[in-house]
């Protein structure tokens, strides 16, 4: 039975962490092929959707949201448009977006946006997809949006959305160190793409095909974080560094304090340090705080998006 309180359903999802990361060569289509392992953290979006008759998004939250967009080419806007165009719903919603994931930072804040649009709207609207069916909507969004409604640990493959479970034991636990600008990640392919081509001679021929080590997976298997350190990879911290160079005394500032290692996550600039425990986390963060870092200690895996209200 409607009262005269419009429904609002609550919805948070994750960021993540690429603890691995292999880019293919550049296909003619202008993707590549990625190889990622994928860990969703304890870094959390909230996004609450409303009865409404008109699309609608707000933010709030710690993050300066100013610069961001709230029309059509924001990945919220477009996750509720799209359930709603793919299932024939005639309204539209509502959408207040509380921020918590850095913005542009390689953590994939606005695909937790967007996973969490869908399966709040999905819920609200009573569209009835479900997860399963919400996966393959989010898909079409972008190749973070389907971990980001799966959480856990998992291999990503293809454009980094076609996702397998991994099997992970017990808690890893991290340090992110922020950074007051962000990377954009078509930048960084670029850069990457410019570096390969400028050192082909010595870098050879790139591989079509990338795949996730076994080392990694064993790694995160059996819930060994040193061996984790020893095995994690990123082939766009490169580019991302020559970017942003300031990133380099960062990493060396962390893993010369404490960390087992430090890697950018994704594109950047975003750096995630593994460290042993919940207390070395906390001693790093202090060093980075003193430093003038802003950190933040966060464990993984989590699960992906989940319904907390409504």
């Amino acid at each position: 039975m409607r009262t005269d309180q419009r429904r609002s359903i609550t919805v948070r999802a994750p960021g993540k962490i690429n603890v691995y990361f292999r880019v293919g060569a550049l296909q003619d289509d202008g993707y590549h092929e990625v190889a990622s392992l994928y860990q969703a953290v304890s870094l959390f979006e909230e996004v609450t959707a409303t009865e409404c008759d008109t699309f609608k998004l707000r933010f709030g939250g710690p993050i300066d949201t100013s610069g961001l967009s709230t029309d059509d080419t924001n990945l919220a806007i477009r996750a509720a448009k799209l359930l709603a165009a793919h299932t024939g719903y005639g309204g539209g919603v509502d959408l207040t977006v509380l921020k918590r994931v850095p913005i542009a930072g390689g953590m994939g804040g606005g695909s937790a946006d967007a996973a969490a649009t869908l399966l709040a709207c999905d819920e609200l609207w009573g569209t009835g997809l479900g997860r399963a069916g919400l996966v393959t909507l989010a898909a079409e969004l972008g190749a973070d949006v389907p971990f980001a409604l799966e959480g856990g640990t998992a291999v990503g493959t293809g454009r980094g959305d076609e996702l397998s479970p991994a099997l992970a034991k017990g808690t890893f636990h991290w340090v992110l160190a922020l950074s007051a600008g962000g990377l954009s990640t078509p930048e960084v392919y670029s850069m990457l793409d410019r570096h390969r081509d400028d050192h082909r001679s010595e870098l050879g021929q790139q591989p079509e095909y990338v795949k996730v080590e076994t080392a990694v997976l064993q790694a995160v298997r059996v819930g060994d974080a040193e061996s984790l350190a020893d095995s994690m990879h990123n082939d766009l911290q490169a580019a991302a560094l020559r970017l942003a160079p300031e990133l380099t005394q960062l990493l060396e500032l962390g893993e010369s304090r404490g960390a087992l290692a430090g890697i950018v996550s994704g594109s950047g600039p975003t750096v995630a340090f593994l460290v042993a425990s919940a207390q070395e986390a906390s001693e790093l963060k202090s060093v980075l705080s003193r430093a003038g870092v802003s950190a933040l200690t966060v464990t993984g895996p989590v699960h992906g998006a989940r319904i907390i209200e409504g």
